[in-house]
Formats: C-alpha cells, structure tokens, sequence
C-alpha cells in the first residue's frame, strides 16, 4: 500500500486523515519521523502556513508530505479565531479554554448571528517543492453552549448546515462524511489517483 506522511503531531488529525484514507494509503505522521523539525506556523492565512509546513518536512523526507492548516471562521467575529484557531485563547491553549473564550466573545450575539465555518487547506509537497493545494469548507452555525462528547476543538460548538446536531454529536463517520477536512481530502484524493 502507498504511503503519505501528513506534516502534523495532532493524533486527531491523523486519525481522520486515516479514516477518510482507509485502504488507499498508509498514513503516517510526524510521529513516525526521527528529528521532524518544528516548523513554526508563522504565516497569516492558512494556505501560507500549510505551505510552511509541507516544503519545511519534505525537504527532511524527500517523500510525498501532506500538511493542513485548518481553523474555524466566525463571521461575528470578522473571521476569528481563524489561522489562530489552536491558540485563540493563547500559546499552548486546550480545546476547553479556546472553548471557553470563544463563548464569552460570543456572548449576546444572536442565533441569526452565529454564522461560520471550518475552512482547511491542505498542501501536497515533495522534496521542498509544492505539487498541489486544496482547499475545504463547511458552513454551520455556532451554538451557545457546548454538546456531545466527540471530536476534538470546537466540535462542541459547531452545528454543520442541514444538520441539528454539533459535530461532536454527530460521530466520526458522518463527521468525516462532511467535514472541511473530508471535503479537502476528497480532491487529494483525486489529485492523488491522477498522479498515480
């Protein structure tokens, strides 16, 4: 089976990346990687910090590298927390006080008004040079408080359009049926087939 490193330490990451890629291709992430430089997501949209992320582990594997950068876009919020998604409530932040902040950011903004999505990019890259870039999305609203125990980040908080229940709720299959992670991953995919 052909093999892809996906340019992340977040085992969440790399679990869905692997559910969506199931009998494609053996996914490995930087876990797998003796002395994988950490690259610093300096860049100021996701594309940019995608691209950091691929060129800086392919040119230390001389593999084909996938790396993502994704993050949830409040509308609210003018786009925020964005590119800074992992870190809104601070370096070294955890799911709970991102959470947690991005509530109290929220707070007295009305249903109407809790517009947003997940956006993510993700970048193919060999050897320091880019092949590709995709890009995923998926538009919900954002509750007012957390449900279900699922998923990882601001799963709690994100109810996708058409559906009533957050992606925390939902489980991992139909989540990954639909995810801005899926969406991006189903054009690498095709990418992928075609590079073949």
């Amino acid at each position: 089976m052909r093999q892809l490193l996906v340019a992340t330490r977040n085992v969440h990451k790399t679990e869905e990346i692997s559910f969506i890629l199931e009998g494609l291709f053996r996914v490995l992430d930087l876990s797998a990687v003796a002395d994988a430089p950490e690259v610093e997501e300096t860049g100021t949209t996701f594309v940019e910090n995608a691209r950091l992320k691929a060129v800086a582990i392919s040119k230390t594997t001389g593999g084909l590298v996938l790396a993502d950068d994704s993050g949830l876009e409040v509308d609210a919020l003018g786009g925020e927390p964005g590119v800074y998604s992992a870190r809104y409530a601070g370096p070294g932040a955890e799911d709970a006080t991102n959470n947690r902040k991005l509530l109290a950011e929220l707070a007295g903004i009305p249903e109407q008004k809790r517009t947003g999505r997940f956006r993510c990019v993700m970048v193919i890259s060999r050897e320091g040079e880019v092949l590709e870039e995709f890009e995923g999305c998926v538009e919900g609203m954002i509750l007012e408080e957390e449900k279900g125990a699922g998923g990882f980040g601001y799963d709690p908080l994100f109810v996708p359009e058409g559906h009533t229940q957050s992606f925390a709720e939902l489980g991992p299959r139909i989540k990954n049926g639909l995810s801005h992670r899926a969406r991006a991953m189903e054009k690498v995919v095709a990418w992928l087939r075609l590079a073949d």
